[in-house]
């Protein structure tokens, strides 16, 4: 049985009356990456400085290998590292930077070196071990901060939105960096973010933070694509959520009416039962109205019409009616090739296994 690094049990945090964190349960397993996602103003930060031992909450405890944590236990606090959105580097140099926790905390000269030039040379910064930081840009100064904090070989490392200050390519490329680092040294990890892609790159488990609760926790698979409730489902990228109800379930697939249509959906639910389909617009597939039978394995098949058309990066985000709104994420030259513009007229295809149930309480 994998132990738990860090546990947090009953922790609430209010500020002024006013809750900010409710977390009855949570365990950061030895060696796993926990990426804990949500929106702005969830309590992403709070439960990173609790974890942190930087602020102690209103009630419950934080247990660290078992044994109780505190702010006041300067020897637990080392056996830790933060990093936050900003790097709070000190007014030296890059190495020096890299070096200081490892000075407060008695490491010899020698390894002191050594130590910073492996850690600087993993994050691409080895080059600049003597330059300023005031003259860093903002990926450098970031690399700078992981770098510190990894020399100082914690069992447990915070990161608290380490990316959300860099432009895409910096971020990605860091992204990169760190992935490789991670999968090549273990070690406990919670990284705090509102960005998906990154929990689902990075993360072991996720789990999903909202209104300071813990909504959802398991494998980014299962977060991702079986949400447990509508607000869930928002945010981790649902944009189709159709009320319905089920007509029958046999032989593992179920059937449900929803605004008029039949929708095929892997599982089983009762007959009769409340529910929201949910669909991600990227497990859509749009063909010609023309089509006849479809060559693919897509159970589901809609007639549509296209409403808007909007650009989405590489690719073409398709608002669509299909007897209710509908989202699809296709490419470019799906786009061009399908002619779609205001008005034209699709056939909107999805497996069921696309299909995700969420049960509807109106």
């Amino acid at each position: 049985m994998i132990s738990a690094r860090l546990a947090l049990r009953d922790v609430a945090v209010e500020r002024g009356r006013r809750p900010i964190l409710d977390v009855p349960e949570l365990d950061v397993l030895e060696s796993e990456v926990l990426a804990v996602v949500g929106p702005n103003g969830a309590g992403k930060s709070t439960l990173i400085q609790v974890m942190g031992l930087l602020d102690r909450p209103s009630r419950g405890e934080v247990l660290f290998d078992g044994e109780p944590a505190s702010p006041r236990s300067l020897a637990q606090r080392r056996r830790m590292a933060v990093v936050f959105q900003e790097p709070l580097l000190l007014d030296t140099t890059v190495e020096g930077n890299v070096r200081s926790g490892m000075a407060l905390r008695g490491v010899s000269g020698g390894e002191q070196r050594q130590r910073a030039t492996e850690w600087m040379e993993r994050f691409g910064i080895a080059g600049l071990a003597g330059r300023s930081v005031r003259h860093l840009s903002g990926g450098e100064a970031q690399r700078t901060s992981l770098a510190r904090a990894f020399v100082l070989e914690p069992e447990l490392l915070l990161l608290d939105e380490p990316f959300a200050a860099l432009d895409a390519p910096t971020r990605q490329a860091l992204i990169d960096d760190l992935d490789a680092v991670l999968s090549g040294r273990r070690m406990s990890t919670v990284l705090v973010t509102h960005d998906r892609a990154e929990a689902v790159r990075l993360g072991d488990r996720v789990a999903v933070l909202i209104g300071g609760r813990i909504r959802q926790m398991g494998r980014p698979s299962e977060v991702f694509g079986a949400p447990a409730d509508e607000e869930v489902a928002a945010f981790v990228g649902i944009e189709t959520m159709q009320p319905g109800r089920v007509e029958c379930s046999r032989d593992g697939l179920v059937t449900v009416i929803a605004a008029g249509r039949a929708i095929e959906a892997t599982g089983t639910a009762e007959p009769g039962a409340e529910v929201l389909v949910c669909l991600r617009p990227e497990d859509i597939v749009l063909a010609p109205a023309s089509t006849g039978e479809s060559p693919t394995s897509a159970r589901n098949r809609l007639p549509a019409v296209v409403r808007r058309v909007l650009p989405a990066g590489p690719n073409l985000r398709v608002e669509l009616d299909a007897g209710f709104p509908l989202v699809a994420l296709i490419t470019k030259q799906s786009g061009e090739d399908l002619a779609l513009e205001p008005g034209a007229r699709v056939v909107a295809q999805f497996k069921a296994t696309a299909v995700h149930l969420i049960p509807h309480r109106r």
